[in-house]
């Protein structure tokens, strides 16, 4: 991947408006992992219980400082401290529900001036959280018949019969 940038930089001065986007686009995206600065890992265990482990996992486990929460929209803000080092820096993490019910919750976690490294092991820790408190995650087809379940049975309205 390190042999298309000089390659790249080299036919700058040849290339167009249009093609210069298009080339300087694809050195970005061909930079490997360098250029993406989160890790995420997606949970079967629903939205609250993967919510509810992640602020004990930040907050009780780790001891880090939560500096914003937001269950509505599914993120938590912390100071993140390496035992690699005294600097605090900051990190989040956030919750992304999936579109259908059933669909696993995708947990990103974001530490910017931290290797990669940093934000697997929180995520490893917290897949690993889950399973010792929940056990193993429900399947699919037992999340989605669980759901439909829990739905509130409709309004019968003023003009049902009565038994």
């Amino acid at each position: 991947m390190r042999v298309l940038r000089p390659l790249v930089f080299r036919l700058l001065p040849a290339l167009s408006g249009t093609a210069l986007g298009v080339a300087v686009a694809a050195a970005i995206v061909l930079s490997g992992p360098e250029a993406s600065a989160k890790s995420a890992y997606d949970s079967d265990y629903g939205f609250e219980r993967t919510w509810n482990a992640s602020l004990r996992l930040v907050r009780v486990d780790r001891g880090y400082k939560i500096t914003e929460k937001d269950e509505q929209n599914g993120y938590v803000l912390f100071d993140y401290k390496s035992a690699e080092s005294s600097k605090v820096t900051s990190g989040s993490m956030e919750l992304i529900r999936g579109q259908h019910p059933g669909d696993p919750v995708r947990v990103v976690v974001q530490l910017p001036q931290m290797p990669r490294y940093h934000e697997q092991v929180l995520l490893d820790d917290l897949a690993r959280k889950l399973r010792h408190e929940y056990g193993e995650p429900p399947s699919r087809r037992t999340r989605e018949k669980n759901e439909k379940n829990e739905k509130a049975p409709a309004d019968a309205g003023a003009d049902a019969s009565s038994n």
